[in-house]
């Protein structure tokens, strides 16, 4: 084999000695490593990662498999993306995180990655990693964790969290259901058990040949997660000894297949700029539209929240991604290969389903309608975004006057306000949490205003340049693009103002004059970064905007000139 580790270890005798002596302190025989494939197990877990946890355990079963195969496990800890934690917003982090395993991986004598994710922004992150190195890689997930039970129903930790958040601000749950909820809604270690951002990325990696077949809905509680690492750790080793890097497996026939089974399984918007941000540093550009174009007539064959009724362990026992993808199949191109080498046609034909009121067959699907609507307008002239599956079709078509908030502070200081002049057909529009001006957070699902809320109103239209949780639902644009920070039209909407939404034809319009929309740009007061210092500042320096994929300017290639990934001259010291 010709092996990328040679450079460290069989290199001229003063640079080889000092790399085997360098690994004899730690424990490291030269017999024991030297010409065999040496993997680099990238580990994302921590104590404020609940997603994570599990690889504490699950690395030495991914150990256990590489020395079975004939290789040598190393393992390497990264930094993670804890969502429930990372605040303002945990995206910042995921092009960090990325960075971090690409500089770790361009240093060190590493031949393959096993890649440990789970978390909304660890499995992504990892991705562009992988697509920037281009060296055998290959994710393992954590696996989901239980739903959790309240007084004998089922209560799922992300999309159930905002239904109980706004029955405590409707008055409907007093401080002791409060509590007792908190106690059982997050009873077990995981990712959110529903088809959230979690849940979303694991199936897109698997369609993109990047995690083993089978093993992306698998439970964290489940013994063949344990199986799944050492086969994980097996078929690295096989992957380097074939050469088969993530080039060759990310195509743009695989990110195509990957739109349109984010379609089938409803899955979350933040898969838009993850898979723009993926693909892009693969040298491919997907642009917004072909979201849309891609996903039209792919019907919603997955009955999870939130877009429909059940949670992953249901979709785990009803036949899991196998058996979407195998439906899919139709639909997909077919001959892009699975992280087995084999293409997904021969992997996935034979899978079946067991639970058709979970998961449904094209002939006769949960909901012709999903995917994701791309819409633009005066308002968002380089697009926005809603997620078909988890909206009301009634609002599809809708116009109204704009209650509007400066900012994240603003709207929660007057959201639930009597004096709040709202109605069921405002259009709710928050400004001012873009990628440049808050580094994008989840703040996008703007709650329903309280007094709406106890008339029974539980969907109304919502506009803004954020994004929200994948666990989240209603008839909410996200994205919108140019944020207003940087000057985009949405910085100009005033209350009163009339927003013209149509789905169907894929526009969102401010219903002013020209003159006056251009009067009102002019008019726009530049404003300042919010982080003058630190990785934060560098972020708002560099970002792209969000229908670029939110990823840093550095660190896309942009035409055959710009290498991606230039491999570390070894010498000594």
């Amino acid at each position: 084999m010709n092996l990328r580790s040679d450079q460290w270890f069989r290199a001229a005798p003063d640079i080889s000695f000092q790399h085997r002596a360098a690994m004899r302190a730690i424990g490291h025989l030269p017999d024991s490593y030297i010409g065999k494939p040496i993997v680099g197990i990238f580990n994302s877990w921590n104590d404020l990662n609940s997603c994570n946890y599990p690889h504490k355990e699950l690395v030495e079963y991914v150990k256990r498999g590489v020395l079975l195969a004939g290789g040598y496990p190393v393992e390497l800890h990264t930094i993670t993306t804890a969502a429930d934690f990372m605040k303002s917003s945990d995206l910042p982090y995921r092009n960090l995180m990325s960075m971090d395993i690409e500089e770790l991986i361009r240093s060190l004598p590493l031949d393959g990655v096993v890649l440990l994710c789970e978390c909304d922004k660890t499995t992504p992150a990892q991705l562009m990693a992988a697509a920037s190195c281009d060296i055998p890689a290959l994710q393992l997930a954590a696996g989901h964790r239980t739903s959790g039970t309240y007084r004998g129903k089922t209560l799922n930790y992300g999309t159930d969290l905002w239904k109980v958040l706004d029955e405590r601000r409707a008055g409907q749950l007093d401080a002791s259901e409060w509590m007792e909820i908190e106690k059982c809604m997050n009873c077990s270690l995981g990712g959110c058990p529903v088809m959230g951002t979690a849940s979303t990325m694991k199936s897109i990696s698997e369609v993109l040949g990047m995690m083993l077949p089978g093993t992306s809905s698998i439970p964290a509680n489940h013994a063949q997660r344990k199986e799944a690492a050492e086969l994980t750790g097996r078929r690295i080793v096989e992957m380097v000894k074939e050469g088969l890097t993530p080039s060759k497996l990310m195509t743009p026939d695989a990110f195509d297949n990957a739109i349109k089974l984010l379609a089938a399984i409803g899955g979350s918007t933040n898969a838009v700029l993850h898979l723009t941000a993926i693909a892009g540093r693969l040298g491919i550009d997907i642009e917004l539209e072909q979201y849309a174009k891609a996903s039209n007539g792919v019907p919603l064959l997955v009955n999870l929240q939130p877009s429909g009724a059940y949670n992953m362990d249901d979709f785990y026992e009803s036949g899991g991604l196998s058996a979407v993808i195998q439906q899919l199949l139709p639909y997909l191109n077919r001959d892009c290969l699975a992280a087995t080498g084999e293409s997904i046609e021969i992997v996935y034909r034979e899978s079946e389903i067991f639970r058709p009121e979970v998961i449904a067959t094209i002939d006769h699907p949960f909901k012709f309608i999903s995917g994701i609507a791309v819409v633009k307008g005066n308002l968002a002239p380089q697009g926005a975004i809603l997620k078909r599956s988890a909206a009301s079709d009634g609002l599809f078509i809708h116009k109204g006057q704009a209650v509007v908030f400066d900012g994240y502070q603003d709207m929660m200081n007057r959201i639930d306000s009597d004096e709040l002049d709202v109605d069921k057909d405002s259009v709710l529009v928050l400004k001012n949490c873009g990628p440049v001006a808050e580094g994008m957070p989840e703040w996008g699902s703007i709650p329903i205003p309280k007094k709406l809320l106890q008339q029974g109103v539980t969907d109304m239209v919502r506009i803004s340049d954020a994004r929200m949780s994948g666990t989240s639902y209603g008839t909410i644009i996200l994205h919108v693009s140019p944020e207003a920070f940087v000057g985009g039209a949405l910085a100009v909407v005033r209350n009163g103002d009339v927003i013209d939404l149509d789905v169907q034809a894929g526009r969102l319009d401010l219903l002013i004059e020209d003159t006056e929309l251009n009067q009102r740009m002019e008019d726009l007061v530049p404003r300042q970064h919010k982080h003058q210092r630190g990785y934060l500042s560098l972020f708002a320096h560099q970002v792209q905007q969000a229908h670029e994929g939110c990823d840093l300017k550095f660190l896309r290639p942009r035409n055959e000139d710009q290498q991606k990934f230039i491999e570390p001259t070894v010498g000594k010291g």
